[in-house]
């Protein structure tokens, strides 16, 4: 860059003063009182301009419900999982004692 062109800083950060990111526009919703955004509707009621857009009781519920349906499931996958286990671990067991058994009857044989 050649130095004629050059931007100074102060030039720059002047041009740049205009880019600042402003604050979000609350309004206050008419039903319950919260603060929500412009020309959108209301998270905690579900109200926009005076009427009711969406159930936001129901929609909790049904999340809940949903999340206690997957809890369920989490929990029976690892019931099974636990009982599998400790057949595995059983069988584990006995195919040790298995070949502990065989390895003294070989001692055995070796010694007589």
């Amino acid at each position: 860059m050649v130095v004629r062109m050059r931007v100074t800083r102060a030039h720059r950060d002047n041009r740049r003063s205009h880019h600042a990111l402003k604050g979000a526009r609350l309004s206050k919703c008419s039903n319950c009182g919260a603060y929500h955004l412009r020309h959108r509707m209301c998270p905690e009621c579900g109200f926009y301009r005076g009427k009711q857009i969406i159930d936001v009781v129901a929609l909790a519920e049904k999340r809940l419900q949903k999340k206690q349906a997957k809890l369920e499931e989490m929990q029976q996958e690892q019931e099974v999982s636990n009982s599998e286990s400790s057949e595995s671990k059983k069988a584990s067991e006995k195919a040790e004692k298995k070949t502990k058994d065989t390895k003294s009857e070989k001692k055995t044989k070796t010694d007589k």
